[in-house]
């Protein structure tokens, strides 16, 4: 069973924009995207570094997708169940 995700922004806009993290990866796992492009950077988007980095990113950007959609399972049942 995989951890708990914990949705929680973990850095400021401030931060964000900094970094110039792109508007659309601005969410609970911005806080992985930041030391991610760093590392590409440094590394001249070399596709064999930065893999821990990547595999952290994608890990995060899955378990928030799980949650969202168990949340909206959750709704779903929350709402049927009182239209009887």
């Amino acid at each position: 069973m995989a951890t708990p995700f914990k949705r929680e922004m973990q850095v400021t806009q401030e931060e964000m924009a900094k970094a110039k993290v792109p508007i659309n990866l601005r969410d609970y796992c911005a806080h992985l995207f930041i030391p991610l492009m760093h590392c590409r950077k440094e590394n001249y988007y070399v596709p064999w570094k930065c893999k821990a980095e990547k595999h952290a990113w994608e890990e995060c950007q899955f378990q928030d997708y799980l949650d969202r959609v168990r949340q909206k399972r959750r709704q779903q049942l929350g709402d049927t169940g009182t239209q009887s």
